[in-house]
């Protein structure tokens, strides 16, 4: 039996997995990542995309950081496009079509050139603990290998099932085995497991797809990088096409809903919402005639193309029929069939906020494992649980963001405090504070912190200083400088007012050689002056909550006047806070009176 010793395991190479395994190994501890084959690290198993409506801003923040998913969209996207660009700052969003190949290998090259970082091909099969504390983990191979922290982040292959029509059989994702006997662990040291569903739909050789059909969608005349350590992306993008289902389609779709896994029983668990799957879409939105499908380049060559917009686990006869149908793709040929697949995970509530869990020390979780859907929800989490884990070993105070700081922190502490039925997406709407959380600052809100945890490299703090410092340097001319009785950055303010298209032209703009990142910082904190002062109030006095902590092991069962449905709730889900207190549902405001006063008279 051999071993080998290191001080942070990630178990897993997905988008969660490999911003967690750099993290921690860029902070300086020695870490290792293990995965079924390197060739599968940050697998596009899904959309070739990264990016999208506040999926965009999530990229920014874990860039923002020192991540790495930001810089990989940069270096391999095909087609970049800001989303929202005619609504405000605040719901621009940033997406991009990537080479799928090209962005699984610069992770790769990545990793393999990280100080501190050994990747490792194995099957993990169980975590050895002692006293409810991590201790090692054991492959497949015999081999174990001790660590003070691991990180799981597995994505859909704890006991994944795939469904074609009524064929099930086992699998992670695509052509790779399921882990069954991790998910079997976890089991037996105590924590609850849950199941979940997701999908995808076929992908179609692009050389018998008739593009002339379709309506074309271009990128952007100037796209708009990820990472704030790139100026711009200077690549030729390549288009993307949409066409549409029709009545035809629907009607194949409603007469074989007798063989459809979803609609059979055959698929027990629930399946993500706002991504149904086009049986689904059929079904709860019986009255449209069409839905709109993007065909997706999934490589720089056109060699294979995504269908987005119709996945499903239909049978394979049923999906032929459904691409010969659809305006374009009458003659493509399938290359991978749709296909839906059930996965465990752990519900979230069993985690604290740094995404250790509760009952196991030094154990962190990561990614879909925690109920969530999306490459970026995963990056989001995978930076976080990284940092954290490298943090303890330091015994260092964790880095635990608040919702008024990122969309991180409004995923992390949604999946804290609400019951988990589907899988978790994350959405503008979802913030509160979404304002101040934009796409274009999120270096200014989280760089800092980056750097305080270790993670940010020296080239890109020198570069955010001298962001941060030409944005005082303009702002300060702008408020200083008055023409008419009003100061210029009080004419920004103003609706209507045309100086923002203006000033690149203005002569000190010109002469500092203000970049076009300053110079838009600027127009937007001029224009959200108002509201973020607003906001800031409200912060402040939910900073307040914030602070008060709740002791882990207090007993709400024996406090008294607190509500029966709240006791339940919070000896649920252990809130680290009184204000994630109060964003547990079924949790009102006089309860979080009475755990106050309770508070204040015995601890």
């Amino acid at each position: 039996m051999k071993t080998k010793k290191f001080d942070c395991i990630v178990i897993g190479a997905g988008h969660a997995g490999v911003e967690a395994a750099f993290a921690a190994a860029k902070i300086g501890v020695k870490t290792a990542l293990i995965t079924l084959s390197s060739d599968s690290i940050a697998r596009m198993s899904c959309n070739p995309a990264i990016g999208g409506l506040a999926k965009g801003q999530i990229v920014r923040e874990v860039d923002a950081l020192g991540g790495l998913m930001g810089l990989a969209a940069d270096a391999t996207g095909i087609q970049f496009r800001m989303l929202n660009r005619s609504k405000g700052p605040a719901v621009q969003s940033p997406r991009a079509q990537t080479d799928k190949f090209k962005y699984s290998q610069w992770i790769r090259e990545a990793l393999e050139q990280t100080k501190n970082l050994t990747i490792i091909e194995a099957m993990v099969m169980d975590l050895i603990t002692e006293k409810n504390k991590i201790k090692a983990v054991a492959c497949a191979d015999g081999t174990i290998y001790p660590a003070q922290t691991v990180i799981i982040a597995t994505g859909t292959f704890l006991n994944g099932i795939m469904h074609i029509g009524s064929e099930q059989f086992s699998g992670g994702r695509l052509n790779e085995p399921a882990s069954n006997e991790l998910s079997n662990c976890l089991q037996r040291l105590g924590l609850k497991i849950g199941r979940l569903k997701t999908g995808t739909p076929p992908r179609l050789d692009a050389a018998t797809v008739d593009f002339s059909k379709c309506q074309l969608q271009p990128g952007d005349d100037e796209p708009v990088p990820f990472s704030f350590l790139n100026e711009r992306i200077e690549r030729t993008q390549i288009p993307c096409w949409i066409t549409y289902t029709n009545e035809k389609i629907h009607k194949l779709i409603s007469d074989n809903l007798d063989r459809a896994p979803l609609y059979t029983g055959q698929i027990k668990s629930t399946g993500p919402r706002y991504c149904p799957s086009i049986e689904t879409k059929i079904v709860r939105f019986a009255d449209k005639k069409q839905h709109q499908v993007f065909l997706e380049p999934e490589d720089e060559n056109i060699t294979t193309i995504y269908c987005n917009g119709i996945s499903t686990s239909l049978p394979e006869d049923v999906q032929e029929k459904i691409v010969s149908l659809m305006a374009g793709t009458e003659k493509a040929r399938i290359v991978h069939y749709g296909y839906a697949i059930e996965y465990d995970y752990c519900p979230p509530m069993q985690l604290q906020n740094n995404l250790e869990t509760k009952l196991i020390e030094g154990l962190f979780l990561a990614g879909q494992i925690n109920g969530t859907s999306g490459y970026e929800e995963a990056a989001g989490q995978g930076i976080i649980a990284g940092i954290n884990a490298a943090r303890k070993l330091q015994k260092a105070e964790p880095v635990i963001l608040t919702r008024d700081q990122a969309y991180i922190a409004v995923l992390i502490d949604d999946l804290l405090t609400r019951e988990m039925n589907e899988p978790y997406r994350m959405f503008t709407s979802r913030s509160e504070y979404r304002l101040s959380l934009r796409s274009d600052n999120a270096d200014r809100r989280l760089t800092p912190i980056g750097k305080s945890a270790g993670l940010v490299s020296k080239t890109r703090w020198s570069k955010f200083q001298k962001k941060i410092s030409d944005i005082e340097r303009l702002k300060n001319y702008l408020i200083q400088t008055r023409i008419g009785g009003s100061s210029l950055w009080d004419d920004l303010r103003r609706p209507q007012n045309d100086l923002a298209g203006k000033l690149p032209d203005n002569e000190f703009v010109k002469a500092g050689r203000f970049s076009k990142e300053v110079i838009e910082a600027c127009v937007i904190d001029a224009k959200y002056a108002g509201y973020l002062e607003k906001q800031a109030r409200l912060v402040a006095g939910m900073q307040n909550l914030e602070k008060k902590k709740i002791p882990p092991a207090l007993d709400y069962c024996s406090i008294s006047h607190l509500r029966a449905e709240a006791k339940e709730k919070l000896s649920a889900f252990r809130p680290a806070t009184l204000a994630q207190a109060s964003r547990i549902g079924g949790v009102t405001p006089a309860d979080i009176i009475v755990i106050q006063v309770h508070l204040k008279k015995y601890f």
